[in-house]
């Protein structure tokens, strides 16, 4: 009896208890002199705490209402940090405060390299949040350049992304899992997960409009993943896949009820994709005040893309609503096969989307005609089996043919640029204000609903080598457009 009483003692002393869902021990940070002052230094204790969590087995280190100040922290196998509602792991804006991973040399406030069984969990309504203080460490990377410290080009007086951490980078991990965590203002990427399998990303907002290249959740390469029930609030690409190794497929990947904005892309496939993307599934998902596509699917590496499924997407105010494309841009073939769409309403907006947001897209595109969407190939490349069903799209209209025409007996004037950065925009002008098709294999356009709010000079849908192609229930408003046909093909 003496026995039993003496081990609660030290339990209660040492400030943990036994979770009931999981039996591992819950660790209190202030057992190990981590401050939540927001002033004193944490990364060494932090990662004491987790290294001496690791070394028992697992278990929870748990962070109480208050400001952690740290430099990078690296998770452990079977660790869990836990954030209650009020925490808040604030990232040092001193550069070299940040530690890099051994297989890629990126940085980032939160790391794990080749660990299983993670976790990330904010509890109790908001849960916790992670800020980056990412405009003062953009700021304070490029300081370090100007005193010589550090060397890089300095494109617009601005450090390169090799040079800024992100807030979170997970690389070979396996059964992760992330939950009701706001992620702030981040110098660089703000999540990424790289080659990481069984990975569960649920109820997380990310809100980082503060510096260039905020992409908000970037999927690399990983093999299951899900994304549910999340905001995603950024200046670059919101939501995005990426394959940066040849040997590798970003595979069996669900997003589904997500809300997203960007001052670059919504959702969006690539632009790197050298393996490829297979398998994914893109479920009832919003894309608000979007600079360019509310949905990007792109295949310019040399990889393969196949097997997509975007389902009941909506798009409200964005510059563009559907583009899908093939490049070559490592004098490598790439391939797109098996794409649907279907059940998308999107509004195309008549001016730039995302004016007056904190950190906005580039104008080099600009001005320019509305931008039709685009399912565009290359001639020895071509996109194959599309499907496109019960899709909405809203444009201004108000095309002007004295402003920049290409006329449909100019198809040839419209550049392939296989080799270019991919973007609808990167064609500048086209002759079409709904669709432009080019190098297809396979097309279904069926229930397709297009609406023009104003004339426009050019045809609704354009299509230049289009083979097997079936169209059926299209409907076209355009005031005063019925005498121009509903299509132009070549």
């Amino acid at each position: 009896m003496k026995k039993h009483l003496f081990i609660l003692l030290i339990a209660l002393f040492a400030g943990f208890h036994a979770s009931a869902e999981s039996q591992q021990p819950i660790y209190n940070a202030s057992l190990f002199g981590i401050r939540s002052d927001g002033v004193t230094m944490n990364t060494r204790s932090i990662q004491f705490a987790i290294d001496w969590i690791a070394e028992q087995g697992g278990g929870t280190l748990r962070f109480w209402v208050g400001r952690y100040l740290t430099g990078s922290i690296h998770l452990k196998s079977n660790v869990t940090v836990e954030l209650m509602e009020g925490a808040v792991l604030v990232g040092s804006t001193n550069p070299l405060d940040y530690d890099r991973l051994v297989a890629t040399n990126d940085h980032a406030l939160i790391l794990a390299e080749g660990a299983e069984n993670i976790r990330l969990i904010g509890v109790y309504n908001s849960g916790g949040v992670i800020d980056g203080q990412g405009r003062e460490l953009g700021n304070n990377c490029t300081d370090l350049v100007h005193k010589g410290l550090m060397k890089d080009k300095l494109s617009n007086d601005r450090v390169g992304e090799g040079f800024r951490p992100r807030l979170l980078l997970f690389r070979e991990c396996k059964n992760v899992e992330v939950d009701n965590v706001t992620f702030r203002n981040a110098a660089n990427w703000v999540c990424m997960y790289d080659q990481c399998e069984n990975v569960k990303v649920n109820n997380v907002r990310v809100q980082s409009t503060a510096f260039w290249n905020n992409d908000g959740i970037d999927i690399v390469d990983c093999d299951g993943f899900l994304l549910t029930n999340s905001y995603i609030n950024a200046s670059d690409d919101a939501i995005c896949l990426k394959s940066h190794s040849s040997k590798k497929i970003c595979q069996n990947v669900e997003v589904r009820n997500c809300t997203a904005r960007s001052s670059a892309s919504g959702i969006k496939f690539g632009t790197m994709g050298a393996g490829g993307f297979k398998n994914v599934k893109i479920i009832n998902n919003t894309v608000y005040d979007t600079y360019r596509s509310a949905i990007t699917i792109q295949s310019v590496d040399g990889g393969i893309c196949e097997h997509i499924l975007v389902d009941s997407l909506h798009g409200t105010n964005v510059g563009n609503a559907i583009y899908l494309n093939i490049g070559a841009r490592r004098d490598k073939q790439s391939f797109m096969d098996g794409i649907t769409i279907r059940n998308l309403y999107c509004e195309v907006a008549a001016t730039k989307p995302d004016a007056g947001y904190e950190y906005e897209g580039p104008i080099e595109d600009l001005p320019r005609n509305v931008s039709p969407c685009g399912i565009i190939g290359l001639s020895d490349s071509k996109i194959k089996n599309v499907i496109l069903e019960n899709i909405v799209i809203v444009f201004p209209g108000g095309g002007d043919p004295h402003y920049a025409h290409v006329g449909l007996d100019e198809l040839d004037k419209v550049p392939e640029m296989p080799k270019a950065y991919p973007e609808f925009s990167q064609h500048m002008e086209l002759p079409a204000w709904g669709f432009f098709i080019r190098h297809v294999d396979g097309l279904t356009l069926r229930n397709i609903k297009l609406t023009a709010l104003k004339k426009d000079y050019r045809t609704a849908i354009v299509m230049d080598d289009v083979k097997n192609h079936h169209v059926s229930g299209l409907v076209v408003e355009e005031p005063e457009g019925e005498a121009k046909g509903k299509i132009y093909e070549r």
